[in-house]
């Protein structure tokens, strides 16, 4: 491979001289005495909830495949593991050069093949990535094959992974039956649930059993969803165009015959 041109970003900067000036100034920031009183002033609490809407960030610009956005989500990904680095190394308990050694140590452990001297067995990559994994938990202590899936997690997400975790000890339907027959169940009861706390109970199993039935076809709860949410949207702004101001005063009837009309234009 060729060197990028001299004046291309790549070769303006060593990786690792960006990262020190980052590190420079997310000090400078902290620091109680010359700092910036908002940054000196946060928490791994505080600063969580910008950690979560960064990561959002970064898929909606792939999702959006705009890669100066991209790299802009990025670099406000990589502030907040330098914002928490910096918070632990002021407590003493790590720094951000922990960080990289403790994810480089974890991606060779988990890859013997390739940077040890382990064989190859021909296995596919998740079920590689996994036994690994799971020999981690156990020597963390897990007792649970449940252990591990993060409290954070969206519910989706979290749901789709609790059922995962189920049904590499055998807890699955072998096949879409299963769950197809525990939606039609959990609908009746929610159907015939009775106050908020057991409509709340019965509301829940419906989803997770929406996502089991998603799962047991092969589809990413998750991606299903989000491809769900854009057709609505879709299809819901080529209503309001249709109808122009008068959309809100239309009758529902009239409001379903467009969105009959949209469907038809799509397909």
């Amino acid at each position: 491979m060729s060197a990028p041109p001299k004046d291309s970003p790549a070769a303006s900067a060593a990786p690792s001289q960006g990262i020190v000036r980052l590190l420079q100034i997310m000090a400078r920031l902290r620091d109680p005495e010359i700092g910036c009183e908002w940054d000196v002033a946060q928490t791994f609490a505080t600063i969580a909830p910008y950690t979560i809407e960064e990561a959002y960030e970064v898929a909606d610009a792939i999702a959006r495949e705009d890669l100066p956005a991209l790299r802009e989500e990025l670099g406000d990904l990589l502030l907040q593991v330098v914002f928490h680095a910096r918070m632990a190394e002021e407590l003493g308990a790590f720094d951000f050069d922990a960080v990289a050694h403790a994810i480089s140590d974890k991606m060779t452990d988990r890859h013997p093949h390739i940077f040890g001297d382990a064989d190859d067995l021909g296995q596919s990559r998740e079920v590689r990535w996994e036994a690994q994994k799971a020999a981690e938990r156990a020597a963390k202590g897990a007792t649970s094959a449940l252990d591990g899936v993060a409290l954070a997690l969206p519910a989706l997400m979290r749901a789709e992974k609790l059922q995962k975790r189920a049904a590499r000890v055998g807890f699955d339907w072998p096949d879409t039956e299963g769950p197809r027959a525990k939606v039609i169940e959990e609908l009746d009861e929610l159907a015939a649930a009775r106050g908020e706390d057991e409509k709340l109970d019965e509301a829940g199993d419906l989803l997770f059993a929406a996502v089991n039935v998603a799962r047991s076809y092969g589809i990413a709860p998750e991606d299903a969803l989000r491809h769900g949410n854009a057709k609505f949207e879709r299809r819901f702004r080529a209503m309001e165009t249709l109808a122009g101001d008068r959309f809100a005063d239309l009758s529902l009837d009239e409001q379903e015959a467009l969105w009959r009309q949209v469907k038809a234009a799509e397909r």
